[in-house]
């Protein structure tokens, strides 16, 4: 009788969370038809003809690899764990091998997959981001597909998620799909020139950049009114791409764009770290000139937007640190500690004037990260370190969570915001120990 009463209860908690959704109306129903090719906006740039060759170069702009590899396992062979409010998933093996792959699927079940969220399994957990996929061509798809079945099988079962109910009930999803998932192919804007229009189904569909960007409602759908306004991924900010002046890219040269898709980081804007970091050493980095283009082109005319969690954040032009004897003029005050950490740990490569030694990767003075109060990266940066690979050239920051306490890291992280940012940091032990914990 008491499992029978927490099913019914599951059951009615699902529906009334669908209901009230749908009744605020966060989302969408479309059955739109979806067709096969784009017009020029879709596939890999012309010069690439091999079927297999076309499918590498989509499924890098795609990253697939990211979310499918496992740490310190075997490309695109699943494990990768998942930690989202409602338990833990892993990602599958989508290497060929006919038995715990996808080897014996078949076209049409692929695309479905990808585009609409049902494999052999049922609907897939928004996790997989179907929901942005939806608007990649199917021939787009399929050469991915080529591609990954060009590639040696492994064989690796999948591990069993961690989701407790009602939300390891799939038909659930279902219902999920009806309220939030509009499916759909990108459709081009006829006001809009082939490069802008590129660079939205590079930025929309295949890099689905806005599943990390854009907030959350609350079904954890992608908040329409609100697109790639920015949010938090994992501790980590996710910045607001609009063109708002305050805290997005309303500011950002093209230039400045491409140099940061292309290599992770900017002059005085960013450097790339944590999940992005990810993105530019498994994707972004090959693309080609024009598509960093394109994608820099759409970037700079997504229409302003100041919600999201990076509203926090301000922006200014980097101000000079100024330096006599290797050491700053007018540190913040009140930062003995911070700046005793700094001077022991970090001082070596970013330098006293933030302009960073050897590299300009380790940059700080007026970035992104350090304009931030709350700290928010700059915490993780610190607690977990961060790593890029652009060709041969690799950047690392080591990680310090096993050497610094709570309270040490919040000092740490206020001092860097002090000195090399235009605001004063507010973050606090307590902070630091959730963020630990993410």
């Amino acid at each position: 009788m008491r499992m029978t009463s927490r099913w019914v209860a599951g059951i009615v908690l699902l529906l009334a969370i669908v209901a009230l959704a749908a009744w605020f109306g966060l989302a969408t129903r479309s059955t739109d038809a979806m067709p096969g090719t784009l017009a020029g906006i879709d596939g890999a740039p012309p010069e690439i003809v091999n079927q297999v060759e076309r499918g590498q170069y989509l499924a890098r702009a795609a990253d697939c690899v990211a979310c499918h590899t496992a740490e310190g396992g075997k490309a695109f062979a699943g494990g990768r764990t998942f930690t989202l409010p409602f338990g833990t998933l892993y990602s599958t093996n989508i290497t060929a091998d006919s038995t715990t792959g996808i080897g014996t699927w078949s076209d049409d079940e692929f695309v479905r997959a990808v585009r609409e969220g049902v494999g052999r399994e049922g609907h897939l957990y928004p996790a997989m981001p179907y929901t942005s996929y939806t608007g990649m061509s199917r021939a787009d798809v399929l050469a991915i597909k080529a591609y990954l079945f060009s590639l040696p099988p492994v064989a690796q079962p999948r591990r069993a998620n961690g989701i407790g109910f009602p939300f390891n009930q799939r038909w659930g999803l279902h219902l999920w799909d009806v309220v939030f998932f509009r499916r759909q192919s990108y459709v081009p804007v006829a006001a809009q020139d082939t490069q802008w229009n590129r660079g939205a189904y590079l930025t929309t569909a295949l890099g689905h950049c806005g599943e990390c960007h854009t907030p959350r409602n609350l079904g954890f759908a992608m908040s329409s009114a609100r697109f790639l306004a920015g949010a938090e991924i994992e501790g980590w900010v996710a910045p607001n791409l609009t063109q708002d002046g305050k805290s997005g890219l309303g500011d950002w040269s093209v230039a400045q764009l491409e140099q940061y898709l292309s290599r992770g980081h900017a002059p005085g804007r960013s450097s790339a770290s944590g999940p992005m970091a990810e993105v530019i050493s498994n994707s972004l980095q090959y693309l080609s000139g024009s598509d960093i283009a394109s994608m820099a082109t759409y970037l700079r005319a997504v229409p302003a937007q100041s919600e999201g969690s990076e509203g926090a954040v301000s922006l200014h032009a980097p101000r000079e640190v100024r330096v006599a004897n290797g050491l700053p003029i007018a540190p913040p005050p009140g930062t003995d500690s911070g700046a005793r950490l700094f001077a022991g740990d970090c001082a070596g490569c970013h330098l006293w004037n933030g302009h960073g030694r050897q590299s300009d990767y380790a940059d700080l003075l007026g970035t992104r990260s350090v304009n931030d109060p709350t700290a928010r990266s700059v915490i993780q940066v610190i607690l977990q370190g961060t790593h890029l690979t652009v060709g041969s050239r690799q950047e690392t920051m080591p990680p310090f969570a096993n050497r610094y306490s709570d309270t040490e890291v919040a000092e740490l992280a206020n001092y860097l915001i002090g000195l090399f940012g235009t605001n004063q940091g507010r973050a606090t032990a307590e902070q630091v120990a959730r963020q630990r914990g993410m």
